[in-house]
């Protein structure tokens, strides 16, 4: 196990470098002169040199990719060239938005997919197993922004129970009026994403029905819903492990679009806006903490599968 966590470890901070590259390069042919932006349209040539100096864009690209690194080995993502504001402060800033938005999708993810993806499967050859799963299919399909209008017109026009948009300016300061601002931004990606991982349990279930050790359970006297409680949930879990972290993926993907939506001054809202200001150390900033956490989540998830699962251990 020790062996597997480093190697794994390993492959973390190489893909942490090659997404550095990426995202650095990739910033980098984006058209436009970031000095000129920042200088305005009366910027004199000389103005814009200076400029370009003091930012340090006039040195090649691999000092200045060295110098960002070197940066944040230091814990400094940079500054930001419109507002001079650290990056990492504005990120943490933000965070207070993005953060819980995630943890409340997920909650509603998890609460819609796991058990009624078990219901799902049970009842595959009743009227209920079925309108489930086809309804799961439906809403798997629906663009993340369509089913957060469907919601604003249901629950924010028609009823009136929650904000249509927005967020409190006292923010955290009156958690009622925070949470209830999340709430419609958190359904709208955990209801899509509870649809798609609703689907892999009902497989993962139905694929643990027609295991030997369910069917001889059966047969000793136990119903098939006792058999799958007792015996075959252990290895549902464990598939819904692994597919853990392609859903915060997914969630993490959703809020950059649903805090647009929604304008939430979030993490991925920022980010957008930052991307039409070329604003780059930002950009960059952001880009590589939004890859370190999936990557880190993707990194955890394949350590508690590996510690948990026997079968992984009595292999290596």
């Amino acid at each position: 196990m020790i062996r597997y966590t480093l190697t794994r470890l390993g492959l973390l901070v190489l893909g942490l470098a090659v997404a550095s590259v990426l995202i650095f390069l990739s910033l980098r042919v984006l058209p436009g002169d970031v000095a000129q932006l920042v200088g305005g349209t009366q910027a004199s040539p000389d103005q814009i040199a200076a400029l370009r100096e003091s930012l340090g864009l006039n040195v090649p690209l691999w000092q200045q990719y060295t110098a960002w690194i070197g940066g944040l080995f230091r814990g400094d993502l940079g500054t930001s060239l419109l507002t001079g504001t650290p990056v990492a402060t504005e990120l943490l800033d933000k965070a207070q938005v993005t953060v819980p938005l995630a943890a409340m999708s997920l909650t509603v993810a998890l609460v819609l997919g796991i058990p009624f993806g078990v219901v799902s499967a049970l009842g595959r050859r009743r009227a209920g197993g079925t309108a489930l799963s086809v309804g799961a299919q439906a809403l798997a399909a629906v663009p993340v922004v369509w089913a957060g209008m469907m919601l604003v017109v249901v629950f924010a026009v028609w009823l009136g129970w929650l904000p249509p948009q927005g967020f409190p300016r006292a923010g955290w300061n009156d958690p009622g009026a925070a949470v209830r601002a999340l709430i419609l931004p958190a359904l709208t990606i955990g209801v899509v994403e509870g649809a798609m991982l609703l689907r892999f349990v009902r497989s993962a279930t139905l694929q643990a029905l027609g295991e030997d050790y369910v069917r001889t359970a059966a047969a000793k006297g136990l119903t098939r819903t006792r058999a799958l409680l007792s015996h075959g949930l252990p290895n549902v879990g464990l598939s819904v492990i692994t597919v853990l972290g392609l859903q915060i993926a997914g969630i993490i993907v959703g809020a950059v679009v649903i805090e647009q939506l929604f304008t939430l001054p979030g993490v991925g809202r920022m980010l957008v806006s930052d991307v039409a200001g070329r604003d780059l150390p930002k950009v960059q900033g952001e880009l590589l903490a939004l890859t370190a956490v999936v990557l880190i989540v993707g990194a955890v998830v394949d350590l508690v599968h590996r510690l948990i699962d026997p079968r992984q251990r009595e292999a290596a």
